[in-house]
């Protein structure tokens, strides 16, 4: 099965290298995207922009491919389920939940000159970065590329309620599956409530299990493929 990753915000496609080998390994087709504003040269991107990216690689896939968000990006692989609910074969969703209708894609974080420019480790200290070593922190945060605001402050649409016929599959690093069940029951996640489909994956990891935990999580997403 085609698999498409999606890194979150200050990532390009290269932070899937140690996932893809893994999955290749073990029969998938993965399909890492660099995103515009993301690695592709462009520092004037739009979220539109980055949703068609995403759904170039969905319409490319043969069959119906799992799409996979990381962080800020569940919100695209949601999307992508809203967009295209009848080639989707799943959505996972990597230690991140879809924003809804009418919030902004990512307005956290502070702009500067037109771009967001990751903020250093002293947001992400506890569980997120427990698991990174120094070298590792050092390399994502060379690596990291300012998101452009037009993605950061972009506005989400959805429109399809098919996109809750999508199965999703949670993968849980810095919390638990227990905690994420209690954050939708409770309504902090509306937009997973209605889904007809949710499973939950544990990883022991903080927020980057694709640097961290490389072949636990390309192993949890073919086990997740393989049963769409």
């Amino acid at each position: 099965m085609d698999i498409v990753l999606i890194g979150g915000l200050w990532l390009n496609g290269s932070v899937w290298g140690r996932v893809v080998s893994e999955l290749e390994r073990l029969g998938h087709r993965p399909v890492p995207l660099t995103l515009p504003g993301q690695g592709d040269g462009s520092a004037s991107a739009t979220l539109d922009e980055q949703v068609a990216a995403v759904l170039a690689a969905v319409d490319a896939a043969p069959g119906g491919p799992m799409v996979v968000g990381h962080s800020a990006a569940c919100t695209l692989a949601w999307l992508a389920a809203d967009r295209r609910p009848e080639r989707m074969a799943k959505v996972a969703l990597i230690g991140g939940f879809p924003y809804g209708d009418g919030h902004r894609y990512a307005d956290v974080f502070e702009v500067r000159d037109g771009a967001v420019p990751f903020p250093g480790w002293g947001p992400f200290e506890g569980p997120d970065a427990a698991d990174l070593d120094d070298e590792a922190r050092r390399e994502l945060a060379a690596a990291a590329i300012p998101v452009p605001e037009g993605v950061a402050r972009g506005v989400v649409r959805l429109a399809d309620e098919r996109r809750f016929d999508v199965p999703v599959v949670v993968v849980c690093p810095e919390f638990t599956p227990a905690q994420a069940q209690e954050w939708i029951k409770a309504g902090d996640v509306p937009e997973l409530a209605p889904a007809k489909q949710i499973d939950f994956a544990d990883i022991d990891s903080g927020h980057w299990p694709m640097v961290t935990q490389p072949e636990e999580l390309a192993r949890i997403l073919s086990s997740a493929a393989n049963t769409a």
